[in-house]
C-alpha cells in the first residue's frame, strides 16, 4: 500500500537530462515526429475547475441515467449495487496509475504516447486507433441517447443535426470553450444527483406524495437478485455478470483526465485534485446513486418494462423518472429529462474532444497521417476534429431503427473498447514504474504517488480482461446467438487487436526495453511552464474552500 502525495518535483536538472543542448527560451509544447513552427501545437487553455468537472462530466452520462433502467430490469437492484461498486474500485485503481504518470509527463498525446514509450508501440498504435474510434461510435451513442430523449416533436434527422452541430462547434474554436461548456453542463449534472439522492432518502422513508414507506420491500419482493436466461442460483449469478456490461459503459470517461493533460494550466496540482475527486465522485455519485434505484423501483416495474421494451422516447425508461412517477410527484420528471438530454450532450462533447486528442496523438507518433497535427492559433487539431465529429453521421441509422436498439449496439462496442483502454493503461504502468526502478529515478520525484501501487494497476489489468471475457457470454447460450449479436457484443476486441497485429507484422517493433524507456522527452517544457505559472494561494476562507472544490 503507497501513500498518496503531492508535493512540488525536482527539476532541477530535468534541462540537462532531457535535451542537453535546447536553451529554455527555445523550449515548445511536445509534438512529437511533426515540427512544431509548421503544424502548431496544443495550447494550455484549461483551469483548475474545467478538470475537475470534466473529469465529472465524463463520467456521468446516459449510463447511469438511462443505462441503469435496463440494468435493474435484467439483474435486480443487488445485481446492479454490486456490480457498478466492483467497477467502481476498477476505476479507482485504473486513475491511482493514470496520476502517476500523467502528473511526471503530462505532454501531448496523453494515453497513446505513454502506451508507445512504456509498454509496447504496437500497444500504443492499437490503443490511439481504438481509442479514436471508439470514441467517435460512444460520440454516436450519447447523439442516439439525446434524441431518445427529445422524442418525435421534429424529425429524427434535424435533431440529430442540431445536436452534432453543438458538439462541432464547441470543439473547433477554443479549448476554453470546451472546458466552460463542460463545466456548466457538469454543474447541472451535480447539483441534479445530489437533489435525486436527497429525494431518494425522502421517498424511501415514505415522505412522498403517496405516503409509501418503501424501505428494502422491493429487495423481498420481487427480490434483490433477477434470473437471467437460466433459473434458480445460476441465473442470478448470470443477471449479475451481465450487469458488468452497463456498469463499465456508465464509467467509461474517467480516462478523460489524461488527454486533456496537456492543455491544462498547472497539470501537476490540478490533475492530482481530479484524480483524488474520483474517489468520492465513485461513491456518492454512482454507488449511492445505483442503490437509491433499486430501493424505489422494482426490477418488475410496468412502466420500466414498457418503456424499454417499446423504446419509448423521452427518459421513460430512466428509473429516476418511473421512481418519481410513482410516488406522484408532478413536473420533476421534464426536468429530469433536460438533464439527461445534457448529459448526453455533455459526454458527446467530450468524446469528440477525446477522440480528436488521440487521433492528434497517433499523428505525432508517426502512426496516422501529419494532417491529423495541425493545429490553428487557437491549439485546436482541426482536422482531428472535424474527423472524430463526421462519425456522428453514424447516429442518422436512428431514421430507421428503434433508437434503444441502436444505442444498444453502440453500448457494446464501445464498452469492450473501454475496457482495452484500461488494460494498456495498467500495463503501462506496471512497466513506467518499473523502467524507474531500473534507470534509478527514484518515486520520490513524482509530483504524485497513487494508493496501493503495484497492486492496484495489476488489478486493473485483471479486472478489465475478466470483463472483455465476459461482456458477450449470453449469445453462447441456446436460443441467443444471432450474428448480429455476437458481433456487436465482440467487434470491440477488432478494434483494438486489428490494429495491434498490423503494427506487429509490419513494423517489427519489440517492446521497449526498460533501459531504453524515455522519461524526459518533453518534460523541461512543463518543468518550465510550472515555474513560470505558479498558482496563486487563497487569501480568504471563500477562496480556499472554491480551490479546494475547483
Amino acid at each position: 500500500m503507497g501513500v498518496e502525495d503531492e508535493k512540488s518535483p525536482g527539476v532541477g536538472a530535468d534541462l540537462e537530462r532531457s535535451s542537453g543542448s535546447d536553451r529554455e527560451e527555445d523550449l515548445v509544447m511536445y509534438t512529437g515526429q511533426v515540427d512544431a513552427k509548421e503544424y502548431g501545437t496544443l495550447k494550455r487553455e484549461l483551469k483548475s475547475r474545467h478538470v475537475q468537472f470534466i473529469a465529472i462530466g465524463g463520467m456521468i452520462g446516459t449510463g447511469l441515467f438511462l443505462g441503469t433502467g435496463l440494468a435493474l430490469r435484467r439483474a435486480g437492484p443487488l445485481s446492479i449495487f454490486l456490480a457498478y461498486s466492483i467497477v467502481g474500485t476498477v476505476v479507482f485503481s485504473m486513475v491511482q496509475s493514470l496520476g502517476e504518470i500523467v502528473t511526471w509527463l503530462p505532454i501531448s498525446g496523453g494515453l497513446t504516447v505513454y502506451a508507445y514509450r512504456y509498454a509496447d508501440p504496437a500497444m500504443g498504435f492499437a490503443m490511439g486507433w481504438n481509442y479514436a474510434l471508439s470514441a467517435g461510435v460512444v460520440l454516436c451513442a450519447e447523439i442516439s441517447a439525446a434524441y431518445w430523449i427529445l422524442g418525435n416533436t421534429i424529425h429524427v434527422g434535424v435533431w440529430i443535426a442540431v445536436i452534432l452541430i453543438v458538439i462541432i462547434a464547441l470543439n473547433s474554436f477554443v479549448v476554453g470553450g470546451y472546458g466552460e461548456a463542460e463545466f456548466i453542463f457538469a454543474s447541472f449534472k451535480v447539483v441534479t444527483i445530489i437533489g435525486l439522492l436527497i429525494l431518494a432518502v425522502i421517498l424511501d422513508l415514505g415522505g412522498g406524495p403517496d405516503k409509501d414507506r418503501k424501505g428494502f420491500q422491493y429487495w423481498k419482493n420481487p427480490g434483490a437478485m433477477k434470473e437471467y436466461l437460466v433459473t434458480g442460483n445460476a441465473g442470478r449469478f448470470c443477471g449479475f455478470l451481465k450487469s458488468f456490461v452497463n456498469a463499465v459503459f456508465a464509467f467509461l470517461g474517467a480516462e478523460v483526465i489524461a488527454v486533456c493533460s496537456c492543455e491544462t494550466k498547472n497539470p501537476r496540482r490540478n490533475i492530482p485534485k481530479a484524480v483524488r475527486s474520483m474517489y468520492f465522485l465513485i461513491l456518492f455519485f454512482y454507488v449511492f446513486g445505483v442503490f437509491a434505484i433499486g430501493l424505489l423501483v422494482p426490477y418488475n416495474d410496468k412502466s420500466l418494462a414498457k418503456a424499454l421494451d417499446s423504446g419509448a422516447k423521452g427518459a421513460a425508461g430512466s428509473p429516476w423518472v418511473i421512481a418519481i412517477q410513482n410516488a406522484g410527484i408532478q413536473g420533476l420528471p421534464h426536468i429530469i429529462n433536460a438533464v439527461i438530454l445534457s448529459s448526453a450532450w455533455s459526454c458527446g462533447n467530450s468524446y469528440a474532444y477525446a477522440g480528436s486528442r488521440n487521433l492528434y496523438a497517433l499523428a505525432i507518433s508517426g502512426s496516422a497521417p501529419k494532417i491529423f497535427a495541425k493545429c490553428t492559433k487557437r491549439g485546436i487539431p482541426i482536422y482531428a476534429v472535424g474527423t472524430i465529429c463526421s462519425f456522428g453521421l453514424l447516429s442518422f441509422l436512428n431514421v430507421g431503427k428503434n433508437s434503444a436498439v441502436v444505442f444498444g449496439w453502440f453500448v457494446n462496442v464501445t464498452t469492450v473498447s473501454g475496457l482495452f483502454n484500461w488494460f494498456t493503461l495498467g500495463v503501462s504502468y506496471i512497466r513506467f514504474r518499473k523502467g524507474m526502478e531500473v534507470q534509478g529515478i527514484s518515486r520520490d520525484e513524482l509530483p504524485f504517488k497513487g494508493w496501493f501501487q503495484p497492486y492496484a494497476a495489476y488489478y486493473t489489468i485483471i479486472m478489465s480482461a475478466f470483463f472483455i471475457l465476459i461482456t458477450g457470454f449470453d449469445v453462447f447460450f441456446p436460443g441467443k446467438f444471432t450474428a448480429q449479436e455476437f458481433f456487436s457484443s465482440y467487434c470491440g476486441i477488432l478494434l483494438y487487436m486489428v490494429p495491434y497485429v498490423f503494427h506487429k507484422l509490419y513494423y517489427r517493433q519489440p517492446t521497449v526495453k526498460y533501459a531504453d524507456m524515455d522519461f524526459y522527452t518533453g518534460k523541461a517544457e512543463v518543468d518550465r511552464d510550472e515555474r513560470e505559472n505558479v498558482p496563486s494561494e487563497p487569501r480568504n476562507l471563500w477562496e480556499k474552500i472554491w480551490f479546494a472544490i475547483a
